[in-house]
């Protein structure tokens, strides 16, 4: 029975609750270490598809003289992280892949498609 004098009792915290916390945060955790201890590795992967996609694009479309939309079927599988895009007036075509790489690939003349270093894409 219930009197002026008595307290109401407060509900402990669901012990189900707290343990899909802990597990939250050692899956967090867990991915983070993982993402740290291979972040060379996706990085340089990342740096070989941007450049891989660059050049074979820049090949389809500048010495096969294909329509972009038909090279964009030449990409390998796994490689639909890697965005294209073209520049018909300089022949280039630039690949990224967002947050991490980036590369460009230009036609110039009998040796055809080059890959583009830092500096001659920090200079465009």
């Amino acid at each position: 029975m219930a009197t002026a004098t008595s307290t109401e009792s407060t509900k402990a915290p669901q012990p189900r609750f707290k343990s899909l916390k802990i597990l939250v945060a050692v899956i967090v955790g867990i991915a983070a270490v993982w993402l740290l201890w291979n972040w060379n590795s996706i990085k340089g992967q990342a740096r070989v598809g941007a450049a891989y996609g660059a050049h074979v694009i820049c090949s389809c479309r500048y010495i096969q003289g294909r329509e972009m939309a038909s090279c964009e079927t030449d990409k390998e599988k796994g490689m639909e992280i890697v965005r294209l895009s073209d520049d018909p007036e300089n022949k280039r075509v630039y690949a990224s892949v967002p947050f991490l790489a980036k590369a460009v690939a230009e036609r110039r003349g009998a040796f055809g498609c080059i890959q583009l270093n830092e500096a001659e894409i920090e200079a465009l």
